[in-house]
């Protein structure tokens, strides 16, 4: 007993710990997500994209969320990832690696770009006026969730996505704490039950009878 309490307190204590931080690594994990996917692209007139294709694998495989955040023509570089309109005011658009800058007789800077998983470079060269933004990250897997979700839906349930996965963590959270504390109340409990079985009982009296109770030798003579 006495060397069982201590293993067994010493385990419910190591549970405690590993079910607390796990529950604290989903909710960062999930604050982390919810802000990168939802809060940041507001917060900075970003755009965040879906991709669909293989062309730009490894790295941007199928289904990653791709935010693009607005940059100016002039501070694009080769090697940028960029995001760019296949035709000047239409919704259609390409995100690829820029391999070359050229100069227009016109002065304007003429892009060329290339998928990294593409064996061609893209067949016309762009202009400043249809370039949408640079990549600015972008998070494998999550752009399934932004494909699903489209249109005018996505101005609320999109954030309320985001909040109920904070809400979720949380439970998470509170619920590893009460369970902490309803261990700690029932080891308390068992630690004092064994230290009331562990105290030694009372030791009979060993002192000769009184005289005065003659009546109990006689019934033991019979």
């Amino acid at each position: 007993m006495t060397n069982t309490a201590p293993a067994h307190t010493r385990v419910s204590a190591v549970a405690r710990l590993l079910g607390q931080t796990a529950a604290v690594l989903v909710l960062l994990a999930v604050i982390a997500v919810a802000a990168l996917a939802i809060v940041v692209p507001r917060l900075t007139a970003s755009v965040p994209l879906t991709v669909l294709t293989s062309s730009m694998e490894p790295g941007m495989p199928p289904g990653t969320l791709a935010v693009v955040r607005p940059v100016d023509p002039d501070d694009i570089g080769v090697g940028d990832i960029v995001t760019y309109q296949i035709r000047v005011d239409r919704p259609g658009v390409i995100s690829h690696r820029v391999i070359a800058i050229a100069v227009g007789a016109d002065g304007r800077r003429l892009f060329t770009f290339k998928g990294d998983n593409n064996t061609d470079a893209d067949p016309d060269r762009v202009v400043a006026a249809q370039v949408m933004g640079r990549v600015w990250y972008s998070i494998p897997g999550l752009g399934f969730v932004n494909t699903f979700v489209a249109g005018h839906a996505k101005a609320w349930l999109v954030p309320t996505l985001g909040i109920a996965m904070i809400g979720y963590a949380l439970v998470l959270v509170v619920r590893a704490l009460i369970g902490a504390r309803r261990a700690r109340a029932t080891d308390g409990r068992h630690g004092t039950s064994r230290h009331r079985a562990s105290r030694p009982s009372p030791v009979a009296s060993t002192a000769p009878a009184s005289p005065r109770s003659p009546t109990h030798v006689a019934a033991a003579r019979r």
